[in-house]
């Protein structure tokens, strides 16, 4: 059993810093031109010829309402018809796709994110899912862990009954908040009467997982508001827990410049949310994965943790890292082997590359040796919250003192100040470094100096 986290406002205040969250090393952020559909190509043949298991991920990048805090690749439209051309050229990268794999390449996972996957009709999930069989060789679902997100607002129990017969078993409902105040101020005002039934719904469709997303540091939150929105999810026991930090960042994300920064909450008050946040989800049984995350013992994640299983990807922390993960949709992102490369984020280039029988990847980049040890320690860290010198060494045929020399002084700094135990085996992050195991991470990021950190939410 991993030890409990444990609230540190010392280090908190010293570690506290803006980086990124490490669902990939390298990150998003070093994808660049010079890596195209042709690399995809092959790192296709490769998972081919390896007969890799797959995950797919496919974006649908739809909402009728804007929600003023989003940063999600996303089109706002109450056009229900624009979905259909999208599906088209959809439908046509699946097929470009699915010709360079083998049959025998079976997809244990799929996830549809967004934007609003249920803005779609129910023909036109049924066409899709349809598609998707035809072209790839999906596990039953039995097996299988095929999720999709849900705006409550979307979605009511015929849309759950027809989820969960096209082989769904996972669902992820936003929430965010569920004081109206705070939904006026962010425009998606949402009741926990929608929240609810879906739940309800889930449960008597035997969905296999229920995950909910919640934000703290919106506009007009309280500390108090925001305990009563915790104590009523933790009522509706949720399996999985998301709760993330918003990052106020209207210079890159137009939505958000609705949003009057006077009525952000102070950081010492969203730090106190987070504090109870805590408490209360552990004290109602939830484990801490990390980053955000909790789930209760009994979840998947967690036993995968308790294993030294739990893998991370752009997916987030998942039980399927060990799968070639295919990015269908615009700004999908793709990881084959030790291929990153990502769809154009517009939505007409988009459409355009493919209607030319091109697929639409812009940019990518091809990990080399130094990307893959560093993707492992970083991986190690932020799912196990510990890092075995001898295992890396195995693996890389390195001495890994020697190799992170120049980070020697801060992991020793980190070692003084408790946030990570230090000695000549490894590296174990303590209970009070829990939190901020994102800081640890970036000690060994071999790109982090080259960055703006102003592109990156803090850690917490």
């Amino acid at each position: 059993m991993l030890d409990d986290i444990r609230w540190d406002a010392d280090l908190i205040r010293r570690y506290d810093l803006a980086g990124p969250r490490y669902t990939s090393y390298p990150t998003a952020v070093q994808l660049h031109s010079e890596v195209g559909s042709f690399d995809l190509l092959h790192a296709l043949r490769e998972s081919r010829r390896a007969t890799r298991p797959l995950s797919l991920y496919v974006h649908v990048p739809f909402c009728a309402n804007i929600c003023y805090y989003c940063a999600c690749n996303k089109v706002i439209t109450k056009d229900r018809a624009r979905a259909q051309p999208y599906l088209q050229r959809l439908q046509q990268e699946i097929q470009l796709i699915a010709c360079h794999l083998a049959p025998e390449q079976r997809v244990e996972q799929l996830h549809f994110g967004g934007g609003t996957p249920t803005f779609l009709s129910h023909v036109e999930l049924r066409q899709l899912m349809a598609t998707l069989r035809q072209h790839f060789n999906l596990v039953d679902d039995a097996s299988g862990d095929f999720g999709i997100e849900i705006d409550p607002r979307e979605a009511d129990w015929s849309t759950m009954g027809l989820l969960r017969e096209l082989g769904f078993n996972r669902v992820s409902l936003g929430v965010q908040d569920l004081d109206p105040v705070v939904q006026r101020a962010v425009n998606r005002l949402q009741s926990l009467e929608q929240t609810h039934t879906l739940i309800e719904a889930a449960r008597t469709l035997q969905f296999r997982s229920v995950n909910l997303d919640l934000i703290y540091g919106l506009p007009k939150q309280t500390p108090e508001g925001f305990a009563r929105t915790v104590d009523e999810v933790i009522r509706l026991q949720p399996d999985r827990l998301s709760v993330f930090n918003y990052a106020h960042l209207p210079e890159r994300f137009m939505p958000q410049r609705r949003i009057d920064s006077s009525d952000l909450p102070a950081p010492a008050a969203k730090l106190e949310m987070l504090h109870a946040t805590i408490e209360q989800l552990t004290g109602a049984g939830y484990r801490y994965i990390g980053m955000d995350h909790f789930a209760l013992p009994d979840d998947e994640l967690a036993i995968a943790q308790e294993e030294g299983t739990l893998q991370r990807n752009f997916q987030g922390y998942t039980t399927h890292g060990h799968c070639d993960l295919i990015g269908l949709g615009v700004s999908a992102i793709s990881q084959i082997g030790d291929l990153y490369c990502q769809n154009s984020s517009d939505l007409n280039t988009y459409k355009e590359t493919l209607s030319s029988a091109q697929l639409a990847t812009q940019r990518g980049l091809l990990c080399n040796q130094d990307d893959r040890l560093r993707r492992a320690v970083i991986q190690q860290l932020i799912c196990h919250f510990e890092l075995s010198f001898e295992q890396i060494e195995r693996q890389f045929t390195i001495d890994f003192r020697g190799y992170f020399n120049a980070q020697w002084p801060q992991l020793q700094a980190m070692h003084r100040d408790g946030l990570i135990s230090l000695d000549r085996h490894g590296i174990k992050v303590l209970p009070g470094g829990r939190l901020l195991v994102r800081s640890v991470c970036m000690v060994f990021d071999g790109y982090l100096a080259q960055l703006d950190r102003q592109r990156f939410s803090r850690v917490i």
